[in-house]
């Protein structure tokens, strides 16, 4: 049910978007702090509605629905933020590219292989990409600026969120490609045409 704990958690990735921003909008240097934090408690949130789900038995079509539409919505949104904002360097737009790209690749992914009934399982590989990947986008959407209000504006915390962005991209690059490949499998078997019936050997006439 939507109300159920995972449900709700994810959610809240969803709801945390506006907030997200809202802060990042204001381009202050404790907005950007406190943009990354509501950032970074959305992205954990990934982790802990599957497990309660798993732990709880309590898993639901909803949640399988909805939890890669959040995931997508956060990392989009994002994105665009730093992009759109100019926090991001002309290098850094090539992995951000890449990542979203490879989002829409394999949300069309899942949409034909749901009608097809056939699953798309995450792979421990593209566990590690969102790992990267959120980290990456929570210490970038901090900054320089943001890192300051804690303490650690000595830090290149930008250029370490951009190292870690086009190691995300690496590492969508491999999985993007396996679920490619999946998808081209199932659709070739689709398209196989069925083996022909082997003809029924004619009847010769009786001679009169």
């Amino acid at each position: 049910m939507p109300t159920d704990l995972p449900n709700l958690l994810t959610i809240s990735r969803i709801a945390a978007i506006p907030v997200l921003v809202a802060l990042v909008a204001i381009g202050a240097p404790w907005a950007d702090m406190a943009a990354c934090v509501v950032f970074s408690a959305a992205a954990i949130t990934d982790y802990f509605d599957g497990k309660i789900a798993r732990d709880r038995g309590v898993t639901s079509s909803f949640g399988r629905m909805l939890d890669p539409i959040a995931d997508k919505l956060l990392v989009g949104a994002a994105l665009m933020l730093l992009a759109g904002l100019e926090r991001l360097s002309h290098a850094a737009l090539y992995p951000a590219i890449v990542i979203m790209l490879r989002e829409i690749m394999v949300s069309g992914l899942r949409e034909y292989l749901a009608e097809l009934r056939v699953g798309l399982p995450v792979t421990r590989l593209a566990k590690w990409k969102t790992g990267f990947q959120m980290g990456s986008l929570g210490t970038l959407i901090a900054g320089d600026t943001g890192a300051s209000v804690i303490g650690l504006g000595f830090l290149p915390v930008s250029a370490l969120g951009e190292i870690g962005l086009w190691a995300a991209a690496a590492l969508t690059l491999v999985t993007g490609w396996d679920y490619l490949q999946a998808g081209l499998r199932h659709a070739g078997a689709q398209d196989t045409p069925p083996p022909e019936a082997a003809e029924a050997p004619r009847e010769t006439p009786a001679r009169p």
